[in-house]
């Protein structure tokens, strides 16, 4: 076992790309990560990995090694989930992975209820608006909206989320309010930057069944979706925000959404809402406590936002 225990730590050490990071999906210290290689080193009389501090690397020895023990680990991560499967009962560790707002505004809400339900199922969130791996960071479960669906995952719809632009009373007092999209290019907008790629993400409205970007000239700029809309409220301008984040606000009256009037049959104007998925990798990764929280999600979500 502590064999099988030392190969492992070399195979996420790899996957991950640093020891610690290895470590990390082990659930034990670096510490602990780098004795169990040294320990696998020295029992096969050959060096696997070169440590820099910078970079990890294999050597050849190591590439051979790997190539031959990485589908073992695979497959004892497989029998294990099984045997899980066919007891039935949805345990063990489940890690999640969810952009920051959508965390932060709507699963934390809802998983206290979720392990209540499944108190032998322990949760790690992992909450980056940066892409995550399923594979290297070990994520079972990642939550993700449309622009970030990635090829090879697979994605069951849960949530359609309208999309706000908003603004505050203050701020809609002294530079007026837009009557439609056009006029926001006289106006401030306050505008996401995806940590993903580096792009801004789109204004973009549904005319009469047509999509429409209009012009938009972003007076201020952030990778932080809560940070927009705390300006927003402070009166920096009129930000684009999921209902999830923007509706206590509205309700308190903190900001205004726009573009709310009922739409003539000649000019229909409408944002386009924001769908969100919960992804895993393949139908192997469909373990029983993956199973229980898609299914949990799609019972939580909001009826309404």
């Amino acid at each position: 076992m502590d064999t099988l225990r030392s190969i492992e730590s070399f195979v996420k050490a790899v996957q991950a790309g640093s020891i610690a990071a290895g470590a990390r999906l082990q659930g034990i210290t670096a510490a602990a990560a780098s004795q169990n290689i040294q320990r696998l080193e020295k029992s096969l009389g050959a060096r696997l990995l070169v440590r820099t501090t910078r970079k990890l690397s294999m050597t050849e020895s190591g590439e051979l090694y790997y190539a031959e023990v990485q589908p073992v680990i695979a497959a004892l991560s497989k029998a294990q989930a099984v045997i899980t499967e066919f007891h039935g009962q949805p345990q063990g560790r489940l890690r999640i992975g969810s952009s920051v707002a959508f965390g932060r505004h709507v699963l934390m809400p809802l998983i206290p209820a979720f392990t209540r339900q499944f108190p032998k199922v322990s949760i790690e969130l992992v909450l980056s608006d940066h892409s995550l791996d399923h594979v290297t960071e070990d994520i079972d479960i990642s939550i993700r909206f449309n622009q970030q669906l990635e090829p090879g995952l697979v994605a069951r719809k849960i949530a359609s989320v309208p999309v706000l632009y908003c603004a505050s009373p203050a701020y809609l007092q002294r530079k007026g309010t837009p009557s439609s999209p056009e006029a926001l290019s006289q106006h401030d907008c306050l505008m996401f930057r995806v940590p993903v790629d580096g792009r801004l993400l789109s204004w973009v409205f549904d005319r009469n069944g047509m999509h429409y970007e209009p012009e938009i000239n972003p007076s201020i700029i952030c990778n932080d979706i809560d940070s927009l809309r705390r300006l927003a409220v402070e009166g920096a301008g009129i930000a684009r925000l999921a209902a999830f984040v923007a509706n206590d606000d509205i309700r308190q009256g903190s900001l205004v959404a726009l573009f709310q009037s009922d739409a003539t049959q000649y000019d229909s104007v409408q944002s386009i809402p924001l769908s969100f998925y919960a992804c895993y990798r393949d139908q192997h990764a469909m373990t029983n406590k993956v199973r229980a929280f898609m299914d949990y999600l799609v019972k939580a979500m909001p009826s309404s936002w």
